[in-house]
């Protein structure tokens, strides 16, 4: 029975009830050592009925080992490798060292583990202690519980806290266990320990502060040695004071098995007698440990009766008898595992056993394990022997550590870093200033690095200075180092880059045909299929500013498709930000929607700030066309806090959207025109026939005059159709000429620009009282918003349609077959469509098979159809 813990027991249950209806939970349970968290997981298998229950737990001396934790936890289920789909299936088998080497994604094995589970489901999984989960299984497992809905599936994972490491978990439910209530600490007393007098009851209850293992092994202490001082000692340091204490009373022999067990990584039984009879300790030895509960063997595995009895055993370890425990441990162990208890064993800097261990760094990368290879790296370095060899080691820990998220232990690495890996560092150290969002730092390191005497590297430094530099809107500095860049051997294409950068710049204050020749010269030899994602979505953004939204569209649908493919979700957030635009700008506001939204979730898996802001802009554009006031304040705040441009730029647009859209003119016009006058409004271009409006509908046209002969010069240079009906459109606002509103509402233009130039139409005709053709247009007008979604204006709309006498309701807009899904239903059944079977489609939506199907179960009957072949049909 479990003490005072009824309303989560209570919990618990109804997660597992619904895991039998096929719903899926994950839920953190944190709390101090002690408090109960092995308690409630051993609640929970015995609650599962007859679901199947994995359990595993991150163990402190395997942290650094790749998928280690995932191993532990899968077991035999990893056998069933074949039930994934290939690309997870070779992932998830390089992981855990079960099939051939290549290069792992974290994210990849994450959905290989949300496959698996969703296959062996309903089941339940616990996980303990996962603050000690190696970096690439917290990553894979994380991945998979953010996406469990209709497996089937419970997931329970434990944290120790206060504890480094800490253990990130966004977005899943939390669950904190706090200390006992009184009557429950005294119910548990009484039960195990109800000898003892009520004064030292009393005694027990205020020293435990309610922590249900404290209270028992304090009470278990005050039985075998009688009082003991009360002292300000933390309630982890006395429960582990009181474990070694249990264990000081052991035979000699015993503490030295014990010492091993809790250096060896692996629970082998057999390992761990093996390494032990080294010492001096056999089979016979492991008894006195049993009795005292301290250790157990079960079948093949050895296992601690608690965590902090492993940890209380090897940390009161006097250090030479750990280094003798791993010796042994490596002696009788194979592969890395070996190197690494070897390293723990070797006090001083030693290249055979540095060079073991960085060609176990190179092994983890294969299989994906960034956070271990930065370990294995950082250990090989410590010791090396040779400077320069040394340095070239922490370079690489820390590009590792990048890889992997680790910033601070990155920066740390490349504070130790000598002169010799520069060049290295100094990138890497660029990179981690972006991940914080200092491009300026960025760009600042990188520059610092550069040396004249030295052109090769100095182009390679000044070539992502001048990147981060047009990302920052930094335009000052792209001059000044394009400058530079043109003056070394082998700078010129640097130098072209930052031309065309600021050129890009230029456009938005009117020097349109220099910016647009300079761009199509870096956009006629563009990058191949096999270039990296990052030169081809810098040309993506340039085909956007020429106004080539087809062919940015196309671009970046590909890259999409690939990413999908291959499982690459750390490109996906910076691609998805592109093609939610190209589908903002097309009109296809549903699937900018969904783009948007999944491209968010991906960004906080995988921890990327720059684009969740720019896609946040992107659903902030989307809730100021639906008048949605709260929802794009709330989506453009972050932004424009931060400041961080592009995204700044088009949050500031959606306000001046949503403003434009509820008739507040004067915010709309005065917010633009202010990023504007500033020094890097990038970006600003497509925003310019908002200010034009707004300043036409304040009664200022000699303010609208500028945005509109620079977009007028644009549209005309860019040679695009849509552009120019934009153009006619902030034409017919100046001049309020019939004439001019009837040429832009023939003109070609995407729905949202369309439907705009048809209201502006139907209210200059009303305003000469031509109610007839007035009507027409703006009854199509109307309709045109309904359909986008866009109620401010098609309440404009109808209002002035009631102006001119129409008493005709406009026809309601008929939700398509399309608007009766929602967002996950809608990818699935567009995939099924083009004939993909559910584990296809899971593996490009990164959802298990049965989510895949849970939604296709969903979606039949809405569409009216009975099964997936009749989805082609349906052209959604």
């Amino acid at each position: 029975m479990l003490h005072g813990r009824t309303d989560e027991t209570a919990m618990i249950e109804r997660l597992l009830s619904g895991a039998r209806e096929g719903a899926s939970a994950a839920l953190v349970i944190r709390g101090e050592a002690g408090i109960g968290k092995t308690a409630l997981l051993d609640a929970a298998a015995a609650r599962a009925g007859g679901l199947p229950v994995l359990r595993g737990a991150g163990i402190e001396s395997e942290h650094e080992l790749p998928y280690a934790g995932l191993s532990l936890l899968l077991g035999r289920t990893a056998e069933r490798l074949d039930r994934l789909p290939e690309g997870q299936a070779r992932a998830l088998a390089a992981a855990l060292g079960t099939g051939p080497a290549g290069e792992g994604d974290p994210f990849l094995v994450g959905l290989a583990v949300l496959t698996l589970l969703a296959e062996a489901g309903p089941l339940l999984c616990l996980v303990d202690d996962a603050q000690w989960l190696d970096h690439a299984s917290a990553a894979a497992l994380l991945f998979a519980a953010r996406r469990l809905e209709a497996e089937g599936v419970v997931m329970l994972l434990t944290v120790r806290e206060p504890h480094a490491p800490g253990f990130q978990a966004a977005g899943l439910a939390e669950l904190r266990l706090g200390g006992l209530a009184d009557e429950s600490a005294q119910a548990l007393l009484a039960e195990r320990a109800g000898e003892l007098s009520a004064r030292e009851r009393e005694e027990v209850l205020v020293e435990s502060a309610g922590n249900p293992l404290a209270l028992l092994e304090l009470s278990a202490a005050r039985r075998q040695s009688g009082p003991y001082s009360v002292g300000i000692v933390p309630v982890q340091s006395r429960i582990q004071q009181g474990f070694a204490e249990r264990v000081a009373a052991l035979p000699e022999a015993t503490r030295t098995l014990m010492l091993v067990a809790s250096a060896d990584d692996t629970g082998d039984a057999a390992a761990v007698l093996a390494a032990a009879g080294l010492l001096g300790a056999g089979p016979a030895d492991l008894e006195p440990a049993e009795r005292a509960e301290l250790l157990t063997a079960s079948g093949a595995r050895l296992a601690f009766g608690h965590p902090l009895i492993r940890s209380a055993v090897y940390q009161r370890a006097p250090l030479a008898r750990r280094m003798a425990a791993h010796r042994a441990l490596a002696d009788v162990l194979d592969g890395d595992r070996s190197v690494w208890h070897l390293a723990a064993a070797t006090p001083e800097p030693d290249e055979d056993v540095a060079a073991a261990l960085a060609a176990t760094a190179e092994r983890a990368r294969d299989r994906g394990g960034y956070a271990a290879v930065a370990a294995a790296y950082t250990r090989a370095a410590e010791l090396t022997p040779d400077p320069a060899v040394r340095a070239r080691r922490r370079v690489a820990a820390a590009r590792a550590a990048t890889d992997a998220g680790q910033f601070e232990k990155a920066t740390e690495l490349l504070r130790l870093t000598g002169f010799e890996e520069r060049v290295h560092a100094a990138k890497l150290r660029a990179v981690l200033a972006e991940s914080r969002d200092d491009a300026q730092d960025a760009y600042r390191i990188l520059l610092h690095e550069t040396d004249p005497a030295a052109p090769s590297d100095s182009v390679v430094l000044l070539r992502d200075a001048v990147a981060a530099a047009w990302r920052n809107n930094d335009f000052e500095c792209v001059e000044m180092m394009g400058g530079f860049a043109g003056t070394l051997k082998g700078g010129a294409p640097v130098a072209t880059l930052a031309t065309a950068a600021l050129a890009a710049n230029r456009i938005d204050r009117g020097e349109v045909a220099d910016g647009l020749a300079a761009l199509r010269a870096l956009l006629a030899d563009p990058p191949g299929e096999a270039a990296d994602v990052r030169d081809r979505l810098l040309f993506a953004r340039m085909r956007l500013i020429t106004g080539d939204i087809a062919g940015a569209y196309g671009e970046v649908s590909w890259l999409e498709r690939d990413a999908r493919e291959h499982g690459a979700l750390g490109t996906l957030p910076a691609v998805q930000v592109i093609l939610a635009r190209c589908q903002l700008f097309t009109g296809a506001h549903r699937d900018a929607r969904l783009t948007a939204e999944d491209g968010l979730r991906i960004a906080a898996d995988t921890g990327q700030t720059r684009p969740a802001l720019e896609l946040r802009a992107v659903l902030a554009e989307l809730a100021a066309i639906e008048g949605d006031e709260e929802r794009c304040r709330e989506l453009s705040a972050e932004a424009l806090e931060r400041g961080l441009a592009p995204g700044s730029v088009h949050a500031a647009a959606a306000l001046s959207l949503l403003d434009l859209g509820l008739g507040r003119y004067e915010p709309a016009f005065d917010r633009l025109a202010a990023v504007l006058a500033g020094s890097r409004p990038m970006g600003m271009l497509s925003a310019l026939p908002l200010m034009v409006e707004a300043a036409v509908r304040l009664g200022r046209p000699a303010d609208a005059a500028g945005p509109a002969a620079t977009y007028e010069r644009w549209a005309r240079e860019s040679g695009q159709a849509w552009a120019e009906g934009v153009s006619l459109r902030n034409r017919a606002l100046l001049t309020d000429d019939p004439d001019d509103y009837a040429l832009a509402v023939h003109h070609e233009a995407f729905p949202l620009d369309r439907a705009r130039a048809e209201l502006l139409y139907g209210e200059r005709l009303r305003r000469e009282r031509r109610m007839s053709e007035a009507r027409t247009w703006l009854r199509t007008a109307a309709e045109a918003f309904e359909r986008l979604g866009a109620p401010p204006w098609a309440e404009r709309a109808r209002r002035e349609l009631r102006a001119t006498g129409e008493s005709r309701a406009v026809r309601a807009h008929a939700p398509d077959l399309a608007e009766r899904l929602t967002a996950q239903e809608l990818q699935a059944v567009r995939l099924a469509a083009q004939g993909l079977s559910n584990r296809e489609i899971g593996a490009r939506l990164f959802l298990s098979p049965r989510t895949v199907g849970y939604h296709l179960y969903n979606a039949f009957p809405k569409l009216g159809v009975a099964s997936r072949g009749e989805l082609a049909g349906l052209g959604l």
